[in-house]
């Protein structure tokens, strides 16, 4: 015997209508809070651009999807439509890597989401869901303490304790919802979740069924559902997947970007996209000090110079993209409420020594010599330097 979870639709503002109808109302006041909103789901933050693309694909999709896997690699990777719409790229990377994710999803394997920490897999994940299934918040969010209910389903004990176990008692899981709805599920972190909670995976990416045995019944996916899991490089050794569950994923590994221009562009795109939400100064104002900030976290990544002269140590820290952005923000904070709006050197100096310092010991060491014998010797450098300096006496 099988259950159905009551299907539901979602508006633009991430909302669910239990009517499965969307509303002219539900739209316009999306709209009209979206600049509210300081984190935007990606359904909402670019839902003009998803309406575009959806109207303008006449290539096949599959099952329940909103728009065909060209539309869906177009929409991530950015590009000009026929009407001159452009579309942003919210991926800069090898398109390769894109349109396998993408043909992965078209198929009946999950997708496991790969790579060091900072490489946009959260970000990826949230934009092929918002693409794939309009709704990027069927999320589990993957701890040390995530429950095997967060994955399967829980109950309302009010209602399990006055009626005992029934349908009406049980709470379905964003995995269960997604099952039953055919749509895109995430799990973030999943090497971070205990290994008999990733287990409870086996079955429901295997069987496409989820049992519940206390009913005597079942949830069975439908078609369009899958699931998009993230995990990151440092964490293995962590709760590491067992082989059966690893099997039920196609792997696709997110790399650092190939080269300090792609960096450079991806850390802009992303600062200008959160400053605009802050009402901070645009990015570009800001470019060469983006250009510093990018280039000392990949050396010092890297071990060795841009140039491949001198060769540098490396720092316990991961020195991510992501962590570039975050220090670019909080300088761009900086230059807007204690500076005249120009992002400068010493608006970014306190931010990097604090992503390069995380072992104070050895990483000052390390983060001193860097200094001293590279950013010292570096024409155009010398404000940085100073700036710098200050900042870490």
């Amino acid at each position: 015997m099988s259950v159905s979870v009551e299907p539901t639709s979602v508006d633009p503002s991430g909302k669910a209508d239990p009517s499965g109808k969307q509303s002219a109302t539900a739209t316009t006041t999306a709209s009209a809070t979206a600049t509210e909103e300081l984190r935007p789901h990606a359904e909402t933050a670019f839902a003009d651009e998803l309406a575009a693309l959806a109207a303008q694909d006449d290539r096949p999709r599959p099952a329940r999807w909103r728009m065909s896997p060209w539309a869906v690699a177009t929409y991530l990777l950015g590009g000009t439509l026929a009407d001159g719409t452009v579309i942003t790229p919210k991926y800069v990377g090898p398109r390769r890597i894109v349109e396998v994710a993408v043909t992965t999803l078209a198929t009946d394997r999950a997708l496991l989401l790969l790579g060091v920490p900072g490489t946009a897999k959260t970000w990826v994940s949230e934009h092929l869901a918002a693409a794939i299934s309009g709704d990027s918040t069927l999320l589990v969010q993957g701890t040390a303490g995530t429950p095997e209910e967060a994955i399967r389903y829980g109950w309302n004990y009010a209602q399990l304790l006055a009626h005992g176990p029934s349908r009406d008692a049980l709470v379905p899981s964003p995995v269960m919802r997604a099952m039953a709805e055919g749509m895109t599920a995430r799990v973030e972190e999943l090497t971070r979740i205990p290994a008999d909670v990733q287990d409870t995976l086996i079955t429901i990416l295997s069987e496409k069924t989820l049992p519940i045995p206390e009913l005597g019944q079942e949830v069975q996916a439908v078609r369009g559902f899958n699931l998009i899991a993230t995990a990151n490089d440092r964490d293995r050794g962590v709760n590491d997947l067992s082989s059966a569950l690893r099997r039920r994923f196609n792997t696709v590994v997110l790399p650092l970007p190939e080269s300090a221009d792609a960096e450079v562009d991806i850390v802009a795109r992303r600062v200008d996209q959160i400053g605009r939400s802050l009402d901070l100064p645009s990015a570009p104002d800001g470019i060469d000090e983006i250009r510093r900030v990018v280039t000392v976290f990949r050396e010092l990544r890297d071990g060795v110079t841009a140039d491949g002269r001198t060769k540098v140590k490396s720092p316990s820290g991961t020195l991510s993209t992501a962590e570039a952005i975050s220090v670019v923000t909080n300088g761009l904070a900086l230059a807007a409420h204690f500076g005249d709006g120009v992002l400068r050197p010493s608006d970014v100096a306190a931010g990097i020594l604090g992503a390069v310092v995380r072992d104070p010991a050895a990483d000052r060491v390390i983060w001193q010599e860097y200094l001293e014998a590279v950013v010292r010797e570096r024409d155009g450098w010398k404000d940085f330097y100073r700036a710098c300096r200050e900042v870490s006496v």
